[in-house]
């Protein structure tokens, strides 16, 4: 068991940028975060925020979760989100924001959020969905990496060192979330998940949010990856149980 002590120092270690307008809520934030040992940092705008997040590699200082509001003013949260994942930048994503439709959290999702929480919140959720999503990160950079760089099923194939897929040798753009059950499913052929085991295998076991999303992230790839997405050749739904791929 960690002691107290050895946590706090763990946590200490880990870096997060808050990115949000709002001051009172700002700082509100950083205070709870700092009070629990976390290194903070804070950005009022996208445009500053890209700035410290693409720089982070060359000044030497990794951010370990980015704490993103939507509506920020220049560049929006979504923009700013989409921009990060599309530089191929994992940094975990942890989206507040008062936009708490299920449209708004499946954009949020989609353009590469890890978890999406919605305003107003209390901050005993916040620092435990923080703490969730850095466990997850930490956890999948411990994974050693399986021996086979390319996983292939009929004519997909993904290439695990490039983190892209193909169909025809066509490439198909995956969110990460989409890439990550695609591996998983690659790894697997033919197995059933439950949609309780996919969120395990995927979100971690941390995860809080509806089972629902494995529903969502199965259309995605479905209408990326199926010639007919209402009658599928890949992934199959499996009644009353969950999902096979092949």
């Amino acid at each position: 068991m960690i002691s107290p002590v050895s946590d706090k120092l763990s946590k200490a270690k880990k870096r997060l940028l808050i990115v949000e307008d709002d001051k009172s809520i700002r700082e509100t934030v950083r205070e709870a975060l700092v009070a629990e040992g976390y290194e903070v940092e804070v950005s009022k705008t996208g445009d500053e925020a890209q700035t410290r997040i693409f720089s982070q590699f060359d000044t030497c200082k990794k951010i370990d979760l980015i704490v993103l509001d939507l509506m920020l003013p220049n560049l929006n949260g979504i923009e700013l989100c989409r921009r990060v994942r599309k530089n191929n930048i994992k940094t975990p994503i942890l989206v507040v924001s008062a936009k708490d439709s299920e449209s708004d959290r499946v954009l949020g999702l989609e353009v590469g959020a890890d978890d999406y929480l919605i305003k107003p919140f209390g901050l005993n959720e916040l620092i435990a969905r923080c703490r969730a999503i850095l466990r997850r990160s930490e956890t999948n950079h411990q994974q050693p990496e399986d021996s086979s760089q390319v996983l292939s099923y009929k004519n997909i194939s993904l290439y695990r060192q490039e983190y892209r897929v193909t169909k025809n040798n066509k490439e198909i753009n995956l969110a990460p979330k989409e890439y990550k059950i695609m591996e998983l499913f690659l790894q697997n052929p033919k197995r059933v998940w439950s949609r309780d085991q996919l969120l395990e295998q995927i979100w971690g076991i941390d995860y809080v949010g509806d089972s629902k999303t494995v529903d969502v992230h199965i259309r995605w790839i479905r209408e990326k990856i199926e010639e007919d997405a209402s009658a599928p050749d890949y992934i199959k739904t499996v009644r009353g149980f969950g999902y096979k791929f092949g």
